[in-house]
């Protein structure tokens, strides 16, 4: 069963999604690909242990912490190859960006391959399940420009200035 909460944030709406002890999925409203990866039934779960830990967390990033993802039992669904973009994101430090092209090196590294396709990164980063907290708005075009965000370019700007991240275009 998934529980699910909504979160009012200074980008908007935020759905909200666990199941028992882990985070499954948190979305911007609007998102593309908003709730693709849960099945089943959901239900509300305001004061499921796992989504209180969650807004907790949101709290003190909004309030300008750095909190890190690994204080959280993030379970997003996905693909090994998905998973993997998905743990490099979440290695991205605090205030700093990474371009799609480092970021399919990087994957490619950890997979054993010589190399891998940036497009290739940024779909799977565009299907991350945990916004924000599995931090995809860092990454950025080859030029710094903010390119490629499900939850709109407007929102990736909002959370790369909050972090005190230089952006570009």
């Amino acid at each position: 069963m998934v529980h699910f909460a909504r979160y009012l944030s200074p980008v908007g709406e935020l759905t909200l999604c666990g199941q028992e002890d882990r985070l499954t999925g948190l979305w911007l409203e609007g998102q593309k690909y908003f709730g693709g990866s849960i099945s089943g039934e959901i239900i509300p779960g305001e004061d499921t242990p796992v989504l209180a830990r969650t807004r907790s967390w949101l709290d003190r990033y909004f309030a300008g912490e750095q909190p890190s993802p690994a204080e959280l039992p993030l379970s997003p669904e996905g693909s090994p190859f998905r998973q993997t973009v998905w743990a490099l994101l979440t290695e991205i430090p605090y205030g700093r960006t990474v371009t799609y092209g480092e970021l399919a090196q990087q994957t490619a590294a950890r997979l054993g391959r010589p190399s891998m396709s940036a497009q290739a990164v940024g779909g799977a980063a565009g299907h991350n399940p945990i916004s924000i907290i599995i931090p995809c708005h860092r990454l950025v075009g080859a030029d710094g420009s903010l390119t490629g965000y499900a939850g709109g370019t407007g929102k990736k700007r909002w959370l790369l200035e909050h972090e005190g991240a230089g952006i570009g275009g």
